[in-house]
């Protein structure tokens, strides 16, 4: 899966001259977190809403609301923003941009087309992936297993998953050393019994550390 399949096309945008009040207003009516700023067609800074507020002046002022106004109206994006932005391609495959934001802590990547700005992926449509890849919505049994990293043991526990009249959901691997991995399979349709009983005569056995089944 790539960030073009999940990104949010064409997204809201502002110019570096638009004003503290004007892009403060635009988040909170069309609730958004994060504006991409844009001259000539060109990417040039993004500013989150934590930005705005942080530029807000303190409680503790000693300016008098018309001030503040004032103040506000005069302070422009391109003051605020963060110029040295972070960006991926549409071919972006979404685990490296998962990657991206969770290395440089942040919370949205704009994506870029070339120079042009054709959408941003955020936080949220990294966890809405893997909530949709993990098969969290669908109703079936878990079987989560610990593995020796043994060829061909993923392959018997899939063919027996079969035999046993499961439909496979979902599956998500993960190392746990070189020598282990875990393995997270949902499926539907499994005649839990049958299955549970054949992997216990039929594939239990030192090539497996752990194994759980759970119904959700």
């Amino acid at each position: 899966m790539f960030v073009k399949d999940v990104m949010t096309p064409n997204p809201i945008t502002v110019a570096p001259e638009t004003s503290f009040a004007e892009a403060m207003d635009i988040i909170r009516r069309k609730k958004v977190r994060r504006l991409p700023v844009v001259k000539g067609g060109k990417l040039v800074g993004i500013v989150a809403e934590k930005d705005l507020l942080s530029a807000s002046p303190s409680k503790a002022t000693s300016l008098d609301v018309w001030e503040i106004t004032s103040l506000l109206h005069k302070l422009k994006v391109e003051e605020i923003m963060t110029k040295d932005v972070v960006t991926v391609s549409p071919d972006t495959p979404i685990e490296e941009a998962a990657v991206i934001m969770a290395d440089k802590k942040i919370g949205a990547l704009p994506v870029v087309k070339g120079e042009k700005l054709v959408g941003i992926i955020t936080e949220t449509d990294i966890f809405k992936t893997f909530v949709n890849m993990l098969g969290a919505r669908e109703s079936g049994v878990r079987y989560v297993f610990k593995l020796k990293n043994v060829p061909g043991l993923l392959a018997k526990i899939a063919m027996l998953i079969y035999e046993t009249g499961g439909n496979v959901i979902s599956v998500a691997s993960y190392e746990v050393n070189e020598d282990e991995y875990s393995v997270i399979v949902k499926v539907s349709g499994i005649d839990v019994n049958a299955f549970e009983k054949r992997f216990s005569e039929e594939i239990q056995d030192a090539s497996i550390v752990d194994s759980r089944f759970i119904s959700v």
